[in-house]
């Protein structure tokens, strides 16, 4: 049984998400992700100003007059979303968590497909596939898929994105947007990404909090690696120590960029102290330019 604060939260991220997508979303997402090509639909009479290349030349010799063939976008997408639910999710110094800007943000792009009339899809994982939920299409699915994503408790802590990408490379047959959504706070992978993306249209989405990228001046403070569990006590009054701790994060971001550029993967960098539509259409809008 759902609790009711759950279910009018996710009722909540659906009224929030549908209007985003009615107000920004869906023209941009159709534009970017046109489907698998254009499939023959059907042969009628030439028309004055036709393009005379698609004219089908034995059906106009049959019957005398001259006929075109009709093409129609094949606008059927497979889009899954591989989420990270590892500990490092369960972080927030602002209104919201990681996992939880995580959510809406997948709801966001689970509403935009099925409003494409494309199928959206659902992986969690840690350092294990947690969760698979094989792609359809409709609303009661995107909402079942929001529900996974809020109310999904995982088994493990840490994080391994080759597990997760190279499950998706098994159960995906067919070409597909794959939406990779983490903080990225695994090891060795570059390889991994580089398969999933010869393979499918990959698109990697970092969601990083303000304190993961500064410290406060707040004296003696204990962090906590929530994946290892390992502590260690500083002194945020030092400022070599805010410095070198700022000094170690750009670095760190600065080198998960620099790859994903290399291997022509596309990111989305998301802020939790900012609003993540904003991002979201300009990857939208930049990508549109560059087909």
């Amino acid at each position: 049984m759902i609790p009711k604060e759950l279910l009018k939260k996710i009722r909540r991220i659906e009224i929030v998400t549908s209007r985003l997508v009615n107000d920004f979303m869906a023209g941009e997402y159709h534009s970017v992700f046109k489907g698998r090509g254009m499939e023959f639909n059907e042969v009628r009479h030439y028309e004055q100003g036709d393009d005379i290349r698609f004219i089908d030349w034995n059906v106009t010799a049959r019957t005398g007059f001259p006929h075109v063939k009709r093409y129609v976008e094949e606008r059927e997408l497979t889009v899954m979303l591989v989420v990270d639910a590892s500990s490092s999710g369960e972080f927030g110094s602002t209104e919201q968590m990681k996992g939880e800007i995580a959510a809406e943000l997948c709801a966001l792009l689970a509403f935009a497909a099925i409003k494409n009339n494309d199928r959206i899809g659902l992986l969690i994982f840690t350092d294990e596939v947690e969760k698979f939920i094989p792609p359809k299409k409709g609303r009661i699915h995107v909402l079942r898929v929001i529900r996974e994503l809020l109310y999904f408790k995982p088994e493990h802590q840490r994080t391994d994105i080759p597990i997760a990408l190279e499950f998706i490379n098994k159960v995906l047959r067919r070409k597909s947007v794959v939406f990779l959504g983490s903080d990225f706070l695994s090891e060795n992978f570059k390889h991994a990404l580089n398969i999933a993306n010869n393979r499918h249209d990959l698109i990697a989405i970092k969601i990083t909090d303000p304190r993961e990228l500064a410290l406060p001046a707040i004296g003696m403070i204990e962090l906590q690696d929530a994946e290892t569990g390992e502590r260690v006590l500083i002194d945020t009054y030092d400022r070599s120590v805010r410095s070198n701790f700022a000094k170690a994060s750009r670095q760190e971001n600065t080198a998960l960029a620099t790859m994903l550029k290399s291997l022509n993967i596309d990111f989305i960098d998301i802020a939790t102290d900012r609003p993540y539509v904003d991002p979201l259409v300009k990857f939208f809008r930049q990508r549109a330019k560059r087909l």
